[in-house]
C-alpha cells in the first residue's frame, strides 16, 4: 500500500516541497530511505520505530521503502521524522488515507513519541501557504513560530499518539492563531552621559555613531585600550529606526533557518547586534557548509555586525566581507546549488592602532618598532578599508574626565545633540522620500548621487581638490559625497554644502597608526 505526506526541505532561506512517499511490500523486515537523504534522515528510520512502538502503533514487520521526492535534491535534517510516520501509519492501514490530504507536517520525533522542534519553520510555513496546505502540523515549540505567517492553520500535539488521535477525531484538534505581536518601541532618547559622550573630546565619535545610524555608513574606530569603543558600537542599534513588520519577519526567518529562533518570542523586535570573536573562521563569518546555513553578517541583516579587534582577525577572512559589504548579499555557490542570504548590515570595526595599544596616546609610551605596527595594519587589506565610509581615531579619555561622568553633581543633564534619535529618524526620512526605493545613503550609486545629491558647485570643487589631495579611488571619492549626503540630512539641509564636504572629508583618516587624524580641508 502506498502512503503520501508533504514536508519541505531547507535551501537557503527557502523552503522546497518534498513530497514523502511511504510504500509496503512483501519481504524481509526493514526500512530503506532513499531520495538523497542525510545522516540525520538516515537515523530517523531507528526514531521512528521506537515512536511508533512506545506510541502503541504496529511497527513495520515488511519491507518499508521510503521515497523523498523530488529525488535529485539533497534533504537533510531530523524534520522528516513525523511525515515519515504519519505515511507509516497510513500505509499500514492505522490511519485512514484522507487524513492527510493537504495536510504538511514536519517535527523530530522522541523514542517515546514526543514531537521536539526543528529549525526553518518559518519557510516551511510559508511554503505550506502558497502551496495552499489545509493544515500544517508543528511541535508545540514551533507553534509560535510557524503562526507568523498568516492565512494558514496551524496544529499542533505533544506526541504522536495525540496528534493521531486528533486526526481521527478522538479528541479535539489543538489550533494556533496568527498573533503576530506589535512592534516594540525605542526610547525616546539615549542617557548618552553615562558613556561620556557630550564631554570634550567625544562629540566627533557622536556625529559618526549618528552618521552610521542615519546613512547605515560602515565605521571604523581606531584607539587605546579604554578609549570607549566597544561601549560606543553597542549604543547604535537603539538610534536605528524601529523594524517594520516586513524586516522583523526577515530576521525572523534568518534565525530560524540557523537554527536561533527564541520560542519565546514571536516576531524578533530588535534590530540584530552580532558580535563574532576574532577567532571565527570564514564559514562562521559568511555562511556555508554542506547545505548552506547562514553566517553571522546574515544574522545581523538589518542591523549591526561588530567586528571588535579587527585586526587580530585572519586576513583571509576579512577579505572575504569585500563584496558582501558593497552588495548586502552572501552568495554561496555550491557543486549543485548556489544560495544567496541578505546581508545588508552596517558594520562596526574596532582595534588597537597597535599590537600593544598605545601608540599615539598622549601619556602611555608605545613599546611596539615601526615594522611590528606595520605588520600589524597589513592584517588589514587596502581593499577592505577602502569599503569603510566613516574612519574615526579616538583618544583615552583624562582621569577628570571620568571622574566628571561619575559625579553626580558634576555630570551633565544633556546628550550630545546628534544622538536624539528623533533627529536621526527626521534623516532617514528625508532619504526614503527622496531616494530611490526609499534606499539609504550608503546605498546611492554614482548615477543616484548625480540626480539625487543636490551638491552645490564649490562644494564639488573642493571634493576635486580632496581627490587630489588625498588620491581618493573612485570608491572612496563616492563614499565622502554619500557621507556628505547624510551630514546634511542629519543638518536639515536640502543642498550639500561646502561645510557638509569639508566635514566629511574628516572621516577619511590619512594616518590611522598615528596620533592624529586628517582633519577636514580648508576650504
Amino acid at each position: 500500500m502506498l502512503a503520501r505526506c508533504l514536508s519541505a526541505s531547507l535551501h537557503g532561506l527557502e523552503a522546497k516541497p518534498v513530497t514523502v512517499e511511504v510504500d509496503l511490500a512483501p519481504g524481509l523486515p526493514g526500512i530503506q530511505l532513499v531520495g538523497l537523504p542525510d545522516k540525520a534522515i538516515q537515523e530517523s528510520r531507528e526514531r521512528v520505530r521506537s515512536a511508533l512502538r512506545n506510541s502503541g502503533f504496529r511497527g513495520p514487520l515488511v519491507r518499508v521503502v521510503i521515497n523523498l521526492a523530488p529525488a535529485d535534491r539533497r534533504k537533510e535534517g531530523p524534520a522528516f521524522d513525523l511525515p515519515i510516520a504519519l505515511g507509516l501509519l497510513v500505509a499500514s492501514g492505522q490511519l485512514d488515507r484522507p487524513k492527510l490530504d493537504g495536510l504538511w507536517c514536519a517535527g523530530e520525533l522522541g523514542l517515546d513519541g514526543s514531537l521536539r522542534p526543528c529549525r526553518g519553520v518559518i519557510a516551511l510555513a510559508d511554503l505550506a501557504m502558497q502551496q495552499g496546505a489545509r493544515a500544517l502540523v508543528v511541535p508545540p515549540a514551533n507553534a509560535t513560530e510557524a503562526a507568523l505567517i498568516p492565512n494558514l492553520n496551524i496544529w499542533t500535539a505533544h506526541n504522536l499518539k495525540e496528534l493521531v488521535q486528533q486526526l481521527k477525531g478522538e479528541c479535539p484538534l489543538v489550533r494556533i492563531g496568527h498573533h503576530p505581536s506589535p512592534p516594540k518601541a525605542t526610547p525616546a532618547a539615549i542617557p548618552m552621559e553615562l558613556v561620556g559622550l557630550g564631554m570634550e573630546g567625544m562629540e566627533r565619535a557622536a556625529h559618526a555613531l549618528a552618521l552610521a545610524a542615519a546613512g547605515g555608513h560602515h565605521l571604523l574606530m581606531v584607539g587605546p585600550p579604554g578609549c570607549g569603543k566597544t561601549h560606543l558600537a553597542r549604543q547604535l542599534p537603539l538610534l536605528l529606526p524601529p523594524l517594520n513588520t516586513a524586516e522583523s519577519l526577515t530576521i525572523s526567518r534568518i534565525h530560524s533557518v540557523a537554527g536561533e529562533f527564541d520560542i519565546c518570542e514571536q516576531l524578533l523586535h530588535q534590530r540584530p547586534f552580532r558580535s563574532p570573536h576574532h577567532s571565527c573562521s570564514g564559514v562562521a563569518l559568511l555562511g556555508g557548509g554542506h547545505t548552506p546555513k547562514p553566517g553571522e553578517i546574515s544574522l545581523a541583516h538589518s542591523g549591526v555586525l561588530f567586528l571588535d579587534e579587527l585586526a587580530e582577525f585572519p586576513r583571509p577572512v576579512l577579505d572575504l566581507l569585500r563584496q558582501p559589504l558593497e552588495d548586502g548579499k552572501v552568495r554561496l555557490s555550491r557543486m549543485r546549488e548556489t544560495t544567496v542570504f541578505p546581508a545588508a548590515v552596517t558594520l562596526v570595526a574596532a582595534t588597537n592602532p597597535c599590537p600593544c595599544g598605545w601608540h599615539g596616546d598622549h601619556e602611555q609610551a608605545c613599546r611596539c618598532t615601526c615594522s611590528q605596527r606595520q605588520r600589524y595594519w597589513q592584517r588589514i587589506s587596502g581593499p577592505l578599508l577602502d569599503r569603510i565610509d566613516l574612519q574615526l581615531r579616538l583618544e583615552r579619555r583624562s582621569s577628570r574626565q571620568i571622574r566628571t561622568c561619575l559625579d553626580a553633581t558634576q555630570r551633565p543633564q544633556t546628550h550630545s545633540p546628534w544622538l536624539e534619535p528623533s533627529r536621526v529618524n527626521a534623516a532617514r526620512e528625508r532619504m526614503q522620500a527622496r531616494n530611490p526605493s526609499g534606499c539609504n545613503n550608503r546605498s546611492l550609486t554614482a548615477a543616484d548621487l548625480h540626480r539625487h545629491g543636490q551638491f552645490k558647485a564649490d562644494g564639488l570643487t573642493l571634493w576635486e581638490r580632496v581627490i587630489e589631495q588625498r588620491r581618493l579611488t573612485t570608491r572612496s571619492s563616492l563614499q565622502l559625497l554619500r557621507v556628505a549626503r547624510t551630514i546634511a540630512d542629519l543638518n536639515g539641509h536640502e543642498m550639500v554644502q561646502t561645510e557638509a564636504i569639508a566635514d566629511a572629508s574628516g572621516y577619511r583618516c590619512t594616518d590611522l597608526m598615528g596620533d592624529h587624524s586628517a582633519g577636514a580641508v580648508s576650504r
